[in-house]
Parts: C-alpha cells; structure tokens; sequence
C-alpha cells in the first residue's frame, strides 16, 4: 500500500523543552488516521512540522512524497490544513475568503463548489458576513470547507469536532468516512477518544511528545478491547515510569 506520510525520528524542541520526540509513523493512502494524546502531548506540534508550519528539530517528514524540510510550501500546496485554531481573515466575508483561497490554489468554478459547500454545512445564510462576526462554530465551517474545497489527496485536521454541534459533528464525521472511501487519506489530531474510535481506522498515542503505540482500531476491536480504555492503560503506566 502506498504510503502517503511519514516521519523517522521526528523531533522538535523549544529550547530545553521537549514538544516532540523521535517520532516514527507511517500512514498508508485511504487511511483516516487518528493521532491521540491528552493536551500538551505534542499533537498540534506534530501537525505544524508535517504542515512545514515549523521546522524539524531532528529526524525528517516526507508528506506525499514531499520532504517538509525542503519544501514546506509545496506540501502547504497539496494538502488540505485545519489548524486548532480557526482564523480565517476577519476583514473578509465568508464568500471571499473562499475566493482567496480559490486564487492561491488556482480552484476553478469557486462560486458553484463554494454555493455547495454553505448548503452542505448549513451556513448559506452567513456567505456574506465579514469573518470577525462569524461564531466560533461557523467560522469552523469555513475553516472545514478551505480544507476540503479543492479535494487534496490528504488533510490534516487538527480538533475537526471541537466547535461543532452534534448534529453539525455527525454531518461531518460521515463526510470524513467517505472521503476515505474515495481513496484520498486524513490524518486527525484528537483527545476525542470515541471519535477516534468511531471513524478512524488506525491510531498512534502521544504522551508528553513519546509515541507509545501505534497500530490498527481493527486490532483492538479483534481482541474485544476499547480504544478509551487501551488509550488511558498506556498513559497511566507512562506516568508511573
């Protein structure tokens, strides 16, 4: 199976602090893979250095066969990002900052995808409105709807349900679901457990910036254990080392 992301050591430090540490993963294509760990475990950290948000301390990063050392650009490029926090520009309108983001990735027909996606994530309503007067949630919608208008052969999200209600939050897990079954690729960052459990089809548990697992949901599943429980098992015995 090809594989569509991978790091060999990943590092990153600040200063004496260290966020991330040597962190080697793989993620295969058509795979909605879920990075785990509770907050402060370096999760957002990992998705800056694969997006080539910040730069590598050691180790190395290739995403879809792009080194981010390299060419960070290039890989900002081809994916689809949703950073922790939604920033879209507050002195634009919903409908042009899709613009925006239509003429820096060269998107053609915007206004027809654009009208799909404010049906799709039930905010037509607010096409118009400047960014700053958008709620926290709507903003996550048009955070959500960048990353995916263009249909990148991978995203990378970080938190995808945080602002989201619960109807909005099953919306979007069933488009994720399916969009693997395409056969394009999604790598989550989440302290959601039964989120990950639900839709991701394989996983890796970060603590204070160590991997400690990494592996397939099916192979917990096959041996009758849940994702939530295996999760607190390791973390809980990490900090008792």
């Amino acid at each position: 199976m090809e594989v569509v992301l991978e790091t060999k050591d990943l590092t990153k430090n600040y200063g004496e602090v260290i966020a991330v540490s040597k962190v080697s993963l793989r993620v295969e294509k058509s795979a909605l893979f879920g990075l785990l760990g509770p907050n402060g475990s370096g999760k957002t950290t990992m998705i800056k250095m694969l997006t080539g948000q910040t730069s590598l301390t050691g180790g190395s990063a290739t995403v879809l066969g792009i080194d981010v050392t390299r060419d960070p650009i290039g890989v900002r490029r081809q994916v689809g990002i949703i950073p922790e926090q939604e920033t879209p520009p507050s002195f634009l309108t919903a409908i042009e900052y899709l613009k925006f983001v239509a003429a820096v990735r060269n998107i053609p027909d915007i206004e027809t995808k654009a009208d799909w996606w404010f049906d799709f994530l039930d905010f037509a309503d607010k096409k118009n409105v400047l960014c700053k007067d958008l709620s926290r949630g709507t903003r996550q919608k048009l955070m959500f709807t960048q990353a995916f208008i263009h249909e990148p052969a991978l995203a990378l999200i970080d938190e995808p349900l945080i602002n989201f209600d619960p109807i909005m939050q099953d919306v979007v897990k069933d488009y994720l679901s399916g969009y693997v079954r395409k056969g394009r690729t999604i790598f989550i960052s989440t302290h959601i457990l039964e989120v990950a459990e639900e839709i991701c089809s394989g996983f890796a548990i970060l603590h204070k910036g160590k991997l400690l697992h990494t592996g397939p949901v099916a192979e917990l599943t096959g041996r009758n254990e849940h994702l939530p429980s295996f999760f607190l098992s390791l973390v809980r015995k990490d900090r008792n080392v």
